[in-house]
Parts: C-alpha cells; structure tokens; sequence
C-alpha cells in the first residue's frame, strides 16, 4: 500500500619572525591580517555594550566550567529570572570568550529555580516609558542590547544548547529559541505572550515563528498561546525532550566531550546530538498528554490562520463547526482579549518576516520596540498585567472592531527611516547571515521533508514511519511526529487497507 499527499571562527593572529631589516614605508601604513581587524572590531562592540551601570546585581548571573563545558546561569529566580540590562552585560563578554576559547567545547545555558527566564524585565522597562521620550529612548537601547545578545547565539560558533526546564517566554526565548539544541522538560511552559501586553513577538520571532510548520508560528505570535512540556518538543520549539531529573547528570557527560580540531561544526553537533539521546527517558504517554497542535485542531490553525487580515481570520474562526468549534470560539474570544494594536502588528510581521534573514530581522524588530514603546498599549499591557487583582487593559484602540480597515493601524512600525526611528541596529557581529538555520537537521524532520519523500516514493505507511525514525537514529518522539503528518496529509490509496 502507498500513500498518497493531498496536501571559522577568526584564527590566532599570524606572527612574523623579527627582520635585521627596516622596513621603509610611511609611518601610517598598516598592514593588518582581516582577521585580527575583525578581532579588534568585535572588542571594540563588546566594550561598547558591558559597560558595568549603577544598579547592576552582582550575582544575577552564574558562570562555571567544568572541563571542556561551560554554563551559563540565569540567577533571578525570585523574579523568574527576568531578563535584563545587568544580565546581558556579563553574559555577552563570556560568551565572547569562550568563543574564542580552544578549552571551550560546549555551552549550556540554564535557568535557576522554577524559571528558564520569564521574559525580559517589562516592568522596569513600563516604569521607564512613564517618564516620557527620555525614558522610551532607554527602553529601546535595552531592546538594542538585547537584540544584539540574541543574534550573537543565533550566529555563535561553538556547540550551544539551552535547558528550556521551566518558564520560557519572550526574553527567555530569544536565549534558546535560536540554538541548535533546545531541550524541553516536563517543567517546560513557552509561550511568546507579547500581545498580552501591547507589544509584538521580538527576540528574533520573526525569523523562528513564521518558519514553523504551516501556520502555527501565527497562531501563537497572535494567541500568545502556551505550550506545555512534550508540546514544546512536538511542535519544533525544543529538539529534545528529557525529564528535568536526567539534566545535572547530562551536563556532566557533556563536559566529557572532545572534538578533534578538524571536526567540523556539523560533526560536533551529531555527537552532541547523540549524546543528549543518551538519556532520554521516554515521552508522557500520548493518552496523557497529546499532541497539542496536531489532527483536526492543526487543521484548522492552517485554515484560519492563512488568512490575510485579521477580520479574515475572525470570520474563518467564526465558521468553524464539528470538533474544531470549541476550539474557535476559544480562539476568538483569546484574540479580543490581546493587543488590538499588537495583533494587527503580530500578523503583518509573521507574513513579511519569512523573507528576512537572521540579521535583518533583529534589525527590523529593534524598529518595531522602539515604535511600541512610544504606544500607550504597553504601559497599559504591563501595568494591567501587574495591578492584583489583574484587570482588564483599556486597549488603544479599545477592541478589534474598533481598529480602522485596511490594516492601516499597523503601518507605521515597519517604516524605516522615520522621524524620530532609531537608527540601524549595529550588531555585534559581521557574519554571513543565513535565510534558514544552518542546524534544522538536529531537530524532528520537517513536513516538508516528509511530503518529499513520500511524493517520490511508493513506501507504504510503515516504511515511511522506519525511514524517518533510522534517519534520526531511533530517536524518541520521532514515530509519533511522523504519523501525526501523516494521519492529517495523507489518506489510503484504493489499493488496499
């Protein structure tokens, strides 16, 4: 039976051995090997960006090595380990230097206490837009900080992988999403939950978000939807699922490794890969917890969520029946509860987003915060998020009715150059920018890929599922990521059962 588809790190400066002759040439001529300018230049935006501020904790950040490991460790948990300014001044010249470490193989970043890191620390940021201009102008340099931590991980070059075991939203994300292993836990509850308080999907969501499969990444930029444990795996946000219990000893076996100096970064990635595997203990069963963003629910995200405007989805939301009405009617009344501003914003920064790369995407996204911080939204979102008993944010405009047709509410945060913008974020890092990860091939296979295969061949059901779970090498969860793609694009040729 077939089935049918419906559906390198900059090297040591070179040293030259002293010459009995002078060299005659005019005293400015420098001749410099590009790659220690490039050193010179990365220090120079390192310094630009640690400098040490009043008010800094001390200890919000925790280091360690262990042989060839080092940690990184987020120490706020009273506070969730809410990200802010302080922490990403000590964790940016660390990272620096482990880069740039031969002793450095692998580097895990971690959270202490009930928190991966919550979010960035918005309530500081909401009491410093109060102040006006002056404060809306410091608030988009933190974002500027930021950005620019979150796009030096997505362009690091040495083995990096985040324990999302616990809280991870919005700032937190932005540490882990972009890593080439993500490794969710029973603790784990991500979500991007911008547009519950008036602002829009950052931390490089543009990039990640509308590269998930089909129309999932807009449903949560819009929804600010949660995902739970084993969801977080399944639905491409972690690589890897393991109980919070197998991490302390993981971290251990991680410092053990060594490459060899000619391994290449694809290499090293597949014996981490294999590693983490390692101790993975098996899946909640899926009667327990199932596949959130699967079957007929999937469906229905893509049917509604592929809408151009946001009255589109509404109304495509409003015709749902059978199984997937519960779910609508849920759906739609989350989507009055958000940001108007901020969901209008969400939709048109998921369709444009898919054609930016890495670093455009941090760069526009520095736009879009700096224009959300001059919109009262996010001082109404945060301040309503933080008033106990919670209330009901009083929305600028008041309702999704309310916001004008034409989508013309959501143009002026992606104009670039306008009076008063800040200027061209200026990354850390001057590296060769990508259009997709250049490690997707660590996590699940796509349904892309999926599709592919069984397009071009005649393998029945079985095989398709054994193809993909040898090409991962048996990995856990694999089996069921498959036949969930299958089950809702595929239906049984005549040729038999």
């Amino acid at each position: 039976m077939s089935f049918r588809v419906l559906l390198s790190r900059a090297g040591s400066a070179a040293t030259t051995a002293s010459s009995p002759f002078r060299c005659r040439m005019p005293l400015k001529a420098k001749i410099l090997d590009p790659r220690i300018a490039s050193r010179a230049q990365m220090s120079t935006k390192v310094n630009e960006v640690i400098k040490e501020l009043p008010g800094d904790e001390p200890e919000d950040v925790l280091f360690n090595n262990l042989y060839g490991l080092r940690t990184v460790e987020l120490n706020r948990p009273a506070k969730y380990n809410a990200l802010n300014g302080s922490m990403v001044r000590k964790i940016i010249p660390r990272l620096v230097e482990w880069e740039r470490s031969d002793m450095a193989n692998v580097i895990v970043m971690k959270g202490a206490g009930p928190a991966f890191c919550a979010g960035g620390d918005v309530a500081a940021l909401a009491e410093l837009n109060k102040a006006g201009a002056e404060g809306q102008k410091k608030s988009a340099e933190y974002f500027a900080l930021e950005y620019k931590l979150d796009h030096y991980i997505a362009t690091y070059q040495k083995p990096y992988i985040s324990f999302m075991d616990g809280i991870t939203m919005g700032g937190g994300v932005g540490l882990s999403i972009h890593a080439p292993f993500r490794v969710a836990t029973e603790n784990t509850v991500f979500a991007m939950p911008e547009t519950t308080i008036g602002f829009f999907p950052d931390v490089g969501a543009s990039f990640f978000l509308p590269r998930m499969a089909g129309f999932v990444g807009t449903y949560l930029a819009l929804t600010s939807e949660k995902l739970m444990g084993a969801n977080a795996f399944y639905s491409g946000i972690a690589t890897h699922y393991l109980h919070s219990t197998s991490l302390p000893i993981l971290e251990s076996r991680l410092a053990e490794l060594r490459f060899r100096d000619y391994d290449s970064m694809e290499m090293r990635l597949k014996i981490i890969e294999m590693t983490i595997e390692e101790y993975a203990t098996g899946l909640p069963p899926l009667d327990r917890e199932p596949i959130m963003l699967g079957g007929e629910i999937r469906k229905a995200i893509d049917r509604c969520f592929s809408k151009q405007t946001v009255p589109d989805i509404m109304a495509a939301l409003q015709q749902e029946q059978g199984p997937t009405k519960g779910w609508a009617d849920k759906t739609l009344a989350t989507l009055h509860q958000r940001s108007p501003t901020a969901v209008h914003v969400a939709l048109r920064q998921m369709q444009i987003g898919r054609d930016w790369n890495i670093a455009e995407a941090f760069e526009r996204e520095h736009q879009i915060a700096a224009r959300f911080m001059q919109h009262p939204d996010f001082v109404e979102g945060v301040s309503a998020q933080l008033t106990k008993p919670r209330r009901t944010p009083a929305w600028q405009p008041a309702s999704l009715e309310d916001v004008p047709a034409g989508g013309s509410i959501s143009e002026p945060f992606f104009q670039t150059g306008a009076p008063g913008a800040p200027r061209k974020l200026q990354l850390m890092v001057d590296r060769e920018t990508y259009n997709e990860y250049p490690h997707a091939y660590v996590g699940s296979p796509s349904e892309t890929e999926v599709e592919h295969y069984v397009k071009n061949s005649r393998a029945t059901r079985k095989q398709i599922v054994e193809e993909f779970v040898q090409r991962k090498r048996g990995r856990q969860g694999i089996k069921a990521i498959i036949e969930e793609i299958l089950d809702r694009k595929t239906t049984k040729d005549a040729e038999g059962p």
